[in-house]
């Protein structure tokens, strides 16, 4: 028979070949002509998606301080508790293995309501102060932003270890003035920062405009995390960990330039 003909066999099968490397090659073609897959589809980490990230937290946040501010006067007992859970929050989210959208959340909306309430005091008592101390801070991280982007400035090794000594001893300083001022030990209402004075200008002067640089260069500490993850192709939950370090950044900074404009003002 025809079938058990050893060339037919070899035919058939070499023309059943020819039809599966033709498939073959027109599915290896419409593989080719896809579009690579970016960033966002393999579940990395992307500028655009921790822009987005920040923007939710960020927004969260200032829903806590417009609460916070409504309630600075006739509900103290809310902003001092909030400030404890956001500080512990704060404290679970530095030593947590892996990143939480829910805890970072969280810790935007009770900070939020702490600096709102914080923000409604230091404006009850001293008219404007608030704005501007938002606009400095704005003006801060968008020059900082700027420079890192254009790479003017760029985290290192040495500058780092300059910053976190420094930080220890912010830490320190603002510790024992915090015990001072509260054992009466120093007179004065910004405790060591108003009563001492360099040239005339207040302690809390110049080391708030220490505290500004420091600051600035934390700005910088969080846009190389999150540039060296987007680089390396970090998962995309860590875009957290980028956006919750800029939370604490900002609001650290903003607190800090509120006193500050208090003291000038004083």
């Amino acid at each position: 028979m025809a079938l058990e003909n050893p060339a037919f066999r070899s035919a058939a099968f070499t023309g059943n070949s020819s039809v599966a490397n033709a498939v073959s090659v027109e599915e290896l073609q419409d593989i080719y002509n896809r579009p690579t897959a970016g960033a966002a589809q393999t579940g990395r980490m992307t500028v655009e998606d921790t822009v987005v990230k920040s923007v939710v937290a960020f927004a969260v946040m200032l829903v806590g301080a417009s609460l916070g501010w409504v309630t600075a006067a006739t509900m103290p007992a809310i902003w001092m508790v909030a400030g404890v859970i956001g500080f512990v929050l704060a404290l679970v989210n530095i030593f947590k293995k892996e990143p939480s959208p829910a805890l970072v959340l969280a810790y935007a909306a009770f900070q939020g309501i702490f600096v709102g309430a914080i923000s409604a005091t230091y404006a009850a008592a001293y008219d404007g102060i608030v704005i501007q101390a938002v606009l400095a801070t704005l003006a801060v991280v968008g020059v900082t932003l700027a420079l890192f982007a254009s790479g003017k400035i760029r985290a290192s090794k040495k500058a780092t270890k300059v910053f976190l000594i420094a930080m220890v001893g912010y830490l320190v300083f603002s510790v024992l003035n915090l015990v001072l001022s509260m054992t009466g030990a120093v007179s004065n209402p910004w405790g060591l920062r108003g009563e001492f004075e360099i040239f005339g200008i207040p302690l809390g002067l110049v080391l708030g405009v220490l505290v500004v640089i420091m600051g600035a260069y934390s700005l910088v500490l969080d846009f190389d995390f999150i540039q060296r993850g987007v680089k390396n192709g970090a998962p995309s939950k860590y875009a957290w960990s980028g956006v919750f370090g800029i939370l604490v950044t900002v609001i650290w900074l903003y607190l800090e330039i509120l006193r500050m404009f208090a003291i000038a003002r004083d």
